[in-house]
């Protein structure tokens, strides 16, 4: 069992990364606009383009259904302090 890192144990095991079924969705919609554009590039080949835009559905369908706007993980805003920088154009 690997040991979770400190920012994943601050939001209660969640880690950036997401879900596995995120990723499957994600995965689906990719292929789908992977084989639209091969498809144009093809001739344009327009079957294998629409089936490309189905399976984009059919992803979009599992990212309904997976929720995967749950993965999403706000951190705490960060307080970065401003360095002067200076050009070595600069006129002084």
């Amino acid at each position: 069992m690997m040991a979770e890192s400190a920012p994943a144990q601050a939001h209660g095991g969640q880690s950036h990364a997401g879900r596995p079924t995120s990723w499957l969705a994600v995965t689906v919609m990719l292929l789908g606009f992977t084989i639209g554009g091969v498809a144009l590039c093809m001739g344009p080949n327009w079957f294998l383009f629409w089936l490309g835009g189905g399976v984009v559905v059919v992803g979009g369908i599992l990212a309904l259904i997976f929720d995967i706007f749950s993965d999403v993980i706000e951190d705490a805003p960060r307080e970065i302090a401003v360095q002067e920088h200076h050009s070595p154009f600069e006129r002084h």
